[in-house]
């Protein structure tokens, strides 16, 4: 039976768990930071509108520009290991054999791995075994910009809800019970599709997205005694 593994979804799953979290906590502070300097309704929607649409570009941009990155210095990396088993081939059969003695083989042993995996395919066996990169598995700039946007703009959309639909008076309380359900949310959906414990998950968020906004309505009830 072939044990199903889940490494080879961190990639849009960190860009979306991510944007999903700035999304709700940099909106919900924006949101609370206005309110508490006793700015308008309007003033809230503009602010909260204009948060969610630089955010998410801004991520999206932004996660595009690092996993290219990333991806070029892998490209850069198989490219080289091409160009070393051209030239020459025996020392990067000593050097493969090399890593598989310092794994715990025999030298006899590592020397015969080495050998039939040379035979079968060198390129893939150095990628995997001297980069850690599997050639069909490299970083996707495109897939990580658009999880990450998606993301943002959903997590953003729950605390502009709040306030919408919240009255004035409630509108602090309201953006604050519904940021930290979705960042509760986030974190347990996250774990469990990492299979990891949901508990850790979800108070790390939480509490992380408690002293965020914590931060921001001081920094707003400040501003707006200043003013």
């Amino acid at each position: 039976m072939i044990e199903s593994h889940r490494v080879h979804k961190t990639g849009w799953l960190r860009a979306s768990v991510l944007g999903a979290n700035d999304g709700i906590v940099s909106t919900a502070c924006l949101l609370l930071g206005v309110a508490a300097a006793d700015a308008s309704q309007e003033a809230l929607l503009v602010a909260g509108l204009a948060a969610v649409v630089a955010g998410a570009l801004s991520m999206g941009v932004g996660e595009y520009v690092a996993v290219s990155s990333q991806r070029d210095v892998e490209n850069a990396d198989l490219e080289l290991e091409r160009r070393e088993l051209a030239e020459d081939p025996e020392d990067e059969l000593v050097e493969l054999t090399a890593i598989y003695v310092s794994r715990g083989l025999s030298s006899e042993l590592a020397h015969q791995v080495a050998t039939e995996l040379t035979a079968h395919d060198a390129f893939a066996a150095h990628a995997r075994d001297e980069l850690n990169l599997d050639p069909d598995e490299l970083a996707q700039p495109i897939q990580a910009a658009f999880a990450s946007a998606v993301a943002f703009t959903v997590g953003a959309a729950l605390p502009l809800g709040a306030v919408l639909l919240a009255p004035s008076h409630l509108q602090a309380i309201v953006i604050v019970g519904s940021a930290l359900a979705a960042l509760a949310a986030l974190g347990s959906w996250s774990a469990k599709l990492g299979a990891a414990p949901q508990r850790p998950a979800v108070a790390r968020v939480v509490i992380g997205g408690s002293l965020a906004m914590a931060l921001s309505v001081g920094i707003g009830w400040l501003t707006g005694m200043a003013v």
